[in-house]
């Protein structure tokens, strides 16, 4: 790597030689800061200058308050007279004005000294000869003015003229970038976990960074930009800064949305100033997160235009990533959730050659994801993390992350000597579900509706074919829920059968038909079901071709669809299509409500076994239920029993 003098102390702070780590850059304070200073101390001393003010006075009046007795002090100048009042003379004087100076100055010629010198000396006021003091007016008067000046133009030109022209203003078009060195990131591979293919993928990267020779010997290149696109959570920045930590080389990272601001260009030029800081310090790394903030798809809409500040940005980022040379050996890495609404110029090859997915784990990822995230935490012996990882599906590891934290804090506050399966299952339905509002007084018949409606659903889930197991089922409210049935998937669903769509249609109204069926009546309680039904129906209809009348046509939105950039939302087909669409929705509907009024009727006496074993015991397992439905009983503490035992345990520790 050549150095041509011209790099900044920034960029010698991150190549110190071989075998050191690379440090961070020190930021100087903004210049206002001793711009303030300096007002401040120019506002002192002005300030006071006025309340040490002098006042001007006659000679005939200076012989009237010598004769008064008014002054206390004179000192005789060349040319003038300064004096001082004493005490009485000040009220005398203050009477008349409030705001009298305590001091005065009286121009003397020299031919009136001598009666100066006469009638102090009858007089028994203090006097003296002095030399005038000529640099405190003119400290005041021209050399703090001047100094404020020279500090002001150093600041807005001088200072400022490194960054180009501008001044001050310049300031706005640098990059707000964070640059970090292996010791800031302090992230490897060993702590990304449930993403393996994507670690393979990003491997080469690493071995290019580290030995760039290798690859240019056989005339290859190396990607320019890769792009991480996955749901939130999935670990895109965990990815980005392993991939730097492993190669040991600097990291910029910048967010999009910091590229843009009030001011038109500033986020063209932050991506100017980005880059080149990148290539003074190569080899390094550029992670730009959530790049669809100035990444989306060009086009008219209905605020955007050919002068658009964020076109404006997405434009000189397409122009720096082609002005890249082969040996440049920066990477830009970015990521995003929204990878259907990037623009098809920056996707292109030779901009971001590479589109890494990083997906959801699947059930051996979040295993590995789990025991990643526990080595910090005390877990107890009979803790499973393989039967958390079943029953967390569709769980990204942001998610997993915050469960292994939420257990941990509640065995904390239970005062436990170590976490517990039973802690890592309440973390897990906190953060899916809320929190269980367990002091939430509840009245009886609304208590019993719920118990009722939660009972449907359990039997549905466990007698209906093709539907999830039961993992378990509770009555306390919990989030916006009063209460819940929870099935465990038995592997990570990545294709929907018709036979498990409609299984999952039963379950979601079993908790409306039981309500009918018992109370004769319906309740809002069953609206989030309903919701669920009609979106999983619609998905059949309208996207999967699960419609024998309609058959494999998609009538959904496209993907991306998007309104900013001028594509109508008008539907593609005929309104006779449409009623068709309606029609087949409302019989897969009424089909899964009747199936799941059948199974139910048929299953009076489990549904009543169920609904009071929740009305006693407010939660149970998958295997009480079992027990419940085989015509068995459940011999277990109730919940008031267990409250008067821990009320019995607190009385008899305050007693000792």
């Amino acid at each position: 790597m050549k150095d041509d003098g011209k790099i900044s102390k920034q960029n010698k702070t991150l190549k110190e030689g071989p075998g050191k780590k690379p440090q961070l850059p020190g930021y100087n304070r903004a210049p206002f800061g001793w711009l303030l200073v300096a007002i401040l101390l120019l506002s002192v001393l002005v300030f006071a200058q006025k309340y040490n003010k002098v006042q001007e006075v006659k000679m005939s009046d200076f012989f009237t308050y010598l004769d008064k007795g008014y002054i206390e002090s004179v000192q005789i100048t060349d040319t003038e007279l300064h004096g001082k009042f004493n005490e009485v003379g000040q009220k005398a004087r203050e009477a008349q004005a409030a705001d009298a100076p305590e001091s005065f100055r009286v121009i003397v010629q020299e031919s009136g000294k001598k009666l100066v010198e006469e009638k102090l000396q009858k007089s028994a006021v203090k006097w003296e000869y002095s030399r005038p003091q000529m640099w405190v007016p003119l400290l005041v008067n021209w050399v703090l003015p001047l100094l404020f000046l020279v500090v002001l133009f150093y600041f807005l030109f001088v200072r400022n003229l490194r960054n180009g022209p501008g001044g001050m203003l310049s300031s706005f078009g640098r990059s707000k970038h964070k640059v970090h060195g292996k010791e800031h990131t302090n992230v490897n591979f060993k702590d990304v976990a449930g993403i393996e293919e994507a670690k393979d993928e990003v491997a080469e990267l690493i071995e290019f960074l580290r030995n760039p020779k290798k690859f240019q010997r056989l005339g290859g290149r190396i990607p320019r930009g890769v792009l991480l696109v996955g749901p939130p959570g999935c670990g895109k920045t965990l990815l980005a800064k392993a991939i730097a930590g492993e190669a040991d080389v600097p990291f910029f990272s910048i967010s999009g949305s910091d590229f843009v601001e009030m001011f038109v260009g500033v986020g063209a030029s932050r991506v100017r100033d980005l880059f080149r800081q990148a290539k003074e310090n190569s080899p390094c790394i550029i992670f730009l997160d959530e790049i669809d903030a100035i990444g989306r798809k060009r086009g008219p809409g209905f605020v955007s235009g050919g002068h658009d500040e964020r076109e404006q940005t997405l434009n000189a980022i397409l122009v720096e990533m082609d002005g890249f040379d082969t040996n440049d050996q920066v990477i830009v890495i970015a990521a995003t959730n929204r990878g259907d609404i990037l623009d098809n110029a920056l996707t292109r090859p030779g901009r971001f050659d590479r589109q890494i997915v990083v997906p959801l784990p699947d059930i051996k990822g979040r295993t590995e994801i789990l025991k990643v995230h526990a080595r910090k935490v005390k877990m107890g012996p009979h803790v499973d993390l393989e039967r958390l990882a079943r029953q967390t599906p569709m769980f990204s590891g942001a998610e997993l992350a915050a469960i292994i934290n939420e257990a941990a804090i509640g065995a904390t506050m239970a005062n436990k000597d170590f976490v517990e399966m039973v802690d890592l299952e309440e973390g897990r339905d906190k953060i899916r579900w809320g929190r269980a509002k367990r002091s939430r007084v509840i009245d009886k018949q609304d208590k019993e509706l719920t118990a009722y409606h939660e009972a449907g659903h359990t039997l549905v889930q466990s007698l209906a074919e093709g539907a999830d197991p039961l993992h378990k089922v509770s009555i306390i409210p919990r989030g916006p829920m009063g209460g819940a049935t929870f099935s465990l998937p038995e592997k990570d669903r990545t294709h929907y059968t018709r036979k498990y769509c409609m299984a999952y249609m039963e379950v979601c109204f079993g908790g409306r038909v039981a309500e009918e069926l018992v109370f004769n009546d319906i309740s809002s309680g069953a609206s989030s079901d309903i919701m669920q039904a009609t979106s999983m129906a619609k998905a059949m209809v309208m996207n999967w071709g699960m419609s024998d009348k309609l058959g494999p046509i998609n009538y959904g939105d496209p993907e991306g669809r998007d309104m900013m950039y001028g594509m109508s939302m008008e539907k593609d087909y005929s309104d006779t299509t449409a009623q068709m669409i309606d029609a087949e929705i409302k019989a897969i509907c009424d089909e899964t409500l009747t199936r799941a009024r059948n199974l139910i009727s048929e299953n009076r006496e489990r549904l009543d076994a169920v609904a009071k074993a929740l009305l006693k015991y407010e939660t149970l397992d998958a295997e009480e239920v079992k027990t419940l439905l085989a015509g068995g009983s459940l011999e277990k503490a109730t919940v008031g029993d267990l409250l008067a035992a821990e009320q019995a345990k607190s009385e008899n520790s305050s007693n000792q």
